[in-house]
């Protein structure tokens, strides 16, 4: 994934810079049509949604300016994502100011970000990676009321007053990384231990993330060993990790947030113990690729993070300009494994080499 820097010829770096915006022209031209998942009715609890083909907004029709909050840039997962909302903005020109909490214990930082951009950019729109599902609700239910358009991306919010949710449903998610562990060990009556570390207490997608893992293993011959809620972040994730081991030695599974993943094939192998324990996320990001290329992580369920951040972007523009507007749909799971790599367009889900955040993006 990453190129060498120790190329010094200037013929050399013209080719590194050119590979550069190849790539990230690639992403913007082959992204679309895309699978989605759209929730009938929206935002239902029964996870009932069919499968349609998206194309998004040609250019805006004026400048709008968007503001956009998301958790943390910690990991590589939201880089993705960073990366997806800015290129969508220049794609349909409009002005986009991005804020990043820095974690999920952050709330309070979050709520004043999001007041700051609105109020300093005189946003006319609002999308929210939330760190709570339910502690953004006033601050929502305050810029709807002003006819500030307010899309929910990735991470779920419980609030009536948002214009539409652009998000897969982690269910789903824990869900298929779930099935796919009970998938290497078919025979119920043979028992095995998972460590299971869900992410971040409070946060939306977690519960939901937990909920379908939960669901996969009910009645397989797979146990769950409790890791602990923790921030995203690989410090929080290895002492976890660490932790369980040392309580736990004799786990079969580790599953959990990509972190989590890609924390515990560091300490297992530290600890020699990476050829019996085995490691799955529930979610894909580049240290995940890198994993599974390495046969040091089995596989992950992929939501196209990438590609739900421009889709945000799009129902930004949408809601601002009156268009019809999916209210519900996320991008079809795609569950990444050593097999199925080489098929998957890892554009829909990793910033291209060489990315860096931006936080601004004018028209």
């Amino acid at each position: 994934m990453r190129m060498a820097t120790n190329l010094t010829s200037l013929f050399s770096l013209g080719i590194v810079g050119a590979l550069l915006t190849l790539s990230a022209a690639v992403a913007e031209d082959v992204w679309y049509p895309m699978a989605i998942d759209v929730w009938s009715p929206p935002f239902n609890s029964e996870h009932q949604h069919t499968v349609q083909q998206y194309t998004p907004p040609g250019r805006a029709s004026r400048p709008w300016r968007i503001c956009a909050s998301i958790p943390h840039l910690k990991d590589d997962y939201w880089l993705g994502v960073n990366f997806g909302l800015v290129d969508e903005a220049k794609r349909l020109g409009v002005a986009l100011n991005l804020y990043e909490a820095g974690g999920y214990e952050n709330l309070a930082t979050q709520q004043s970000q999001i007041a700051e951009c609105v109020t300093k950019n005189n946003a006319e729109a609002l999308i929210i990676g939330a760190i709570s599902a339910d502690g953004l609700n006033s601050v929502i239910a305050d810029y709807s009321d002003k006819g500030i358009p307010v899309i929910d991306l990735i991470n779920g919010i419980n609030s009536d007053k948002i214009a539409a949710r652009v998000a897969a449903d982690f269910y789903d998610m824990g869900l298929a990384a779930g099935q796919y562990l009970t998938t290497l060990q078919p025979d119920a009556s043979k028992a095995a231990k998972v460590a299971w570390f869900p992410g971040p207490t409070g946060a939306g997608w977690v519960a939901a993330g937990d909920k379908g893992f939960r669901a996969a293993l009910n009645g397989s011959g797979l146990s769950i060993i409790e890791g602990g809620f923790g921030d995203t972040g690989i410090a929080a994730q290895t002492r976890l990790i660490e932790a369980m081991l040392d309580s736990h030695p004799d786990i079969d599974f580790i599953a959990g947030t990509a972190v989590s993943a890609e924390a515990a094939v560091q300490v297992l192998q530290k600890r020699n113990l990476e050829q019996r324990i085995k490691v799955i996320a529930y979610y894909f990001g580049p240290g995940i690729y890198r994993g599974i290329k390495r046969n040091a992580i089995l596989a992950a369920p992929s939501d196209s993070q990438s590609v739900l951040a421009r889709i945000s972007i799009d129902q930004a523009v949408r809601a601002l300009e009156k268009q019809t507007l999916i209210r519900h749909l996320g991008v079809t799971i795609k569950m990444v494994d050593l097999k199925s790599l080489p098929k998957f367009d890892l554009n829909s889900s990793i910033a291209p080499a060489g990315f860096r955040p931006i936080f601004s993006v004018a028209p």
